[in-house]
C-alpha cells in the first residue's frame, strides 16, 4: 500500500489535531508541533493510512508509537505555561515524539535502547533535518549524565519506579514526566524538582512498554 499523498497527509494531520482539540489540548504550541510532524513517515509504510488515527501503533522490535493524544498530553503537562529549555527524551522509538518535542523546546537528546529501533529513528528523521535533535544509544535509565541537567525529562516507557539517575539530572525547577505501574494499572507521575526537594502529582492512566536496563 502507497503512503498518503502530501496533501492527503496534511488534511489527515489537521483532522487529527481537532480532534485532540475536542480532548481537551489546549496548548497552541503543542497543537501547531503535532500539526507540523508528518507521523505516517515514523509508521511501518502498510499502517500508514492509520498514523493519524488516535491508537497506538506497532513499530517492530516489540515497540510502539504513542497514540497522538498520549503525546501531546504529556508534551503539554510538561510545558503548563513554561519553556521546555534542553529535554531529554527516555525511549526514541521510531523518532516521532523526539521530532515533535523539536518544535517546542530549545534542545532535545533522544535516549533509545535498542540499536536498530535507532538506526530506523534516524532514518526517519533525516529528511526532517532538525538541527536541535540528537540521538544517542543508551541505557534510558541511567539518563545522559554528559548533557546534564535538563530543564524536561519525558520517558516513554513504563517502570514500577522513577530511576533516581533521572531525577538527578533534573535541573533547578525542572520537571519530569515518566509513566510508573505494573502491568494492569500504570499512571502519569510528574515530578519538579524545587531545590533538593522533589515534588510529586500523579496524573492520567496510561500503558506504556516497560523501561529495561542495558542496550541491545
Amino acid at each position: 500500500m502507497n503512503p498518503p499523498r502530501p496533501t492527503d497527509a496534511a488534511r489527515a494531520r489537521a483532522r487529527m489535531v481537532e480532534r485532540l482539540r475536542s480532548q481537551g489540548i489546549r496548548d497552541e504550541k503543542v497543537l501547531a508541533a503535532m500539526a507540523f510532524i508528518p507521523r505516517h513517515q515514523f509508521v511501518e509504510k502498510g499502517l500508514a493510512f492509520s498514523a493519524y488515527d488516535d491508537s497506538a501503533l506497532p513499530i517492530g522490535l516489540q515497540q510502539t508509537i504513542s497514540q497522538p493524544f498520549v503525546v501531546a498530553r504529556m508534551i503539554e503537562l510538561l510545558r503548563d505555561g513554561r519553556e521546555l529549555g534542553k529535554t531529554l527524551e527516555i525511549g526514541a522509538g521510531c523518532g516521532y515524539q523526539a521530532a515533535v518535542l523539536s518544535r517546542v523546546a530549545s534542545e532535545v537528546y533522544a535516549v533509545e535502547r535498542l540499536k536498530l529501533l535507532l538506526d530506523r529513528a534516524r532514518e526517519n528523521l533525516r529528511p526532517l533535518r532538525l538541527p536541535n535533535l540528537r540521538l544517542k544509544c543508551g541505557d534510558g535509565t541511567l539518563g545522559l549524565p554528559e548533557a546534564a541537567p535538563f530543564d524536561t525529562i519525558i520517558v516513554a516507557a513504563g517502570g514500577s519506579s522513577v530511576p533516581p539517575a533521572l531525577k538527578e539530572q533534573l535541573a533547578p525547577g525542572g520537571k519530569l514526566l515518566i509513566p510508573v505501574g505494573n502491568d494492569v494499572d500504570q499512571r502519569l507521575l510528574l515530578i519538579e524538582r524545587q531545590g533538593n526537594v522533589f515534588k510529586e502529582i500523579w496524573h492520567d492512566a496510561v500503558r506504556f512498554v516497560p523501561l529495561l536496563t542495558g542496550t541491545e
